[in-house]
């Protein structure tokens, strides 16, 4: 009997903990089942390019360093949707069949995607139009992806934004400021709420909850009647200003990307407060440096379970961490869902426990 390939491919957003997850699926595929395993470069591009773009992956390539690099080795792409291809003078085209293609002409039998629910969406629609068996694996620093307690980088993020705080603390107490730390996160606060707790943050903003300057200046004032001659503050990237309007900075290619609620913040606090500000601004360090010991531990679950599914014929699924331990759902579940913080939930409750102002009460 031939022996199966598969194939598979990170995509969308690079973050910690990706390669060891390439690892797991390459010594859980050819050590358990004597499958050739194939790495995917450039995400959707490495199927779409002529030549091919590939790797085939043994055992000398996946070795226990792998576990301690950042990023992805196969590389990774957040643009270029195959069904809406931007081309050179300015068009767009419709490339799924050239992924479809890419697929059949290199032989492999199921695909393994490392990505996030935008990844997920588009590759499941590229699979479900090629008849393309697929196994989704959740990666984001965001941990915005549904049915999974936790994503692939989110951890390694976090504590680089934890790590933060506790650096701007001291800084913040010798020169009588206020430090606003803008975190990265998208539309989600899952960073900022995580950390903020973690971090002993006076006041946390999230998109998920309304807020007002005046509650800022109410809590930075309560925060001096106490006694403390500084605050920490620390606001996700995706928060909207007090009335409603979206901070965002246009790219080269003329995408819109969320940055600059830090220096508006700041802006608007200094007066109102009468103190001093100061913004850091985190951004792509969150995704870069050595995977922490979670992530590596979480991607290695989540590749061996990703084989596992293949091997047993259960696609169509995504693996995910459900109350310590690995499951899998559909992928219908996942596609294109986004998990946001719950305003009533643990972590909210226990930011307005501890004090912290975290906006206003939805109504």
């Amino acid at each position: 009997m031939a022996t199966k390939r598969i194939g598979i491919l990170t995509s969308g957003g690079d973050c910690a903990g990706l390669n060891a997850a390439l690892r797991a699926v390459v010594h859980r595929a050819i050590r358990n089942y004597g499958w050739r395993v194939f790495g995917i470069r450039d995400g959707s591009m490495g199927l779409m390019e002529r030549p091919l773009d590939f790797v085939e992956f043994d055992l000398s390539l996946v070795t226990g360093d792998m576990l301690r690099l950042g990023g992805t080795i196969l590389g990774t792409i957040n643009k270029g949707d195959p069904f809406h291809y931007p081309m050179p003078d300015g068009t767009f085209r419709d490339r799924s069949s050239e992924f479809v293609e890419g697929y059949r002409e290199l032989g492999i039998e199921a695909l393994v995607v490392i990505g996030g629910d935008g990844s997920m969406r588009i590759l499941n629609q590229l699979c479900r139009q090629g008849g393309i068996p697929m196994v989704g694996i959740p990666k984001t620093i965001d941990n915005d992806v549904a049915q999974t307690d936790y994503a692939i980088g989110f951890s390694t993020a976090l504590d680089v934004a934890g790590e933060a705080i506790d650096r701007l603390a001291p800084t913040a107490a010798s020169h009588h400021r206020v430090m606003i730390l803008e975190v990265m996160g998208r539309d989600v606060g899952h960073i900022a709420i995580n950390a903020g707790v973690a971090g002993g943050a006076d006041v946390i903003l999230i998109p998920e909850l309304p807020y007002t300057l005046e509650g800022i200046a109410n809590k930075i004032d309560d925060v001096r009647a106490e006694g403390r001659n500084h605050a920490l503050m620390v606001v996700a990237e995706g928060c909207r200003t007090e009335t409603g309007e979206s901070i965002t900075k246009v790219q080269s290619g003329g995408e819109a990307r969320y940055g600059g609620i830090g220096q508006y913040l700041g802006a608007r606090l200094a007066d109102l407060v009468d103190a001093e500000t100061r913004v850091t601004v985190l951004g792509h360090v969150q995704r870069g440096g050595v995977p922490s010991m979670r992530d590596r531990v979480i991607a290695s679950a989540f590749g061996v379970h990703a084989v596992d599914l293949i091997s047993s014929g259960r696609l169509g699924r995504v693996v995910a961490w459900q109350h310590g331990q690995v499951v899998d759902v559909p992928i219908t579940d996942v596609a294109n869902i986004t998990r946001a913080v719950d305003p009533f939930g643990t972590l909210a409750q226990t930011a307005r426990g501890l004090g912290i102002y975290i906006g206003e009460m939805p109504a």
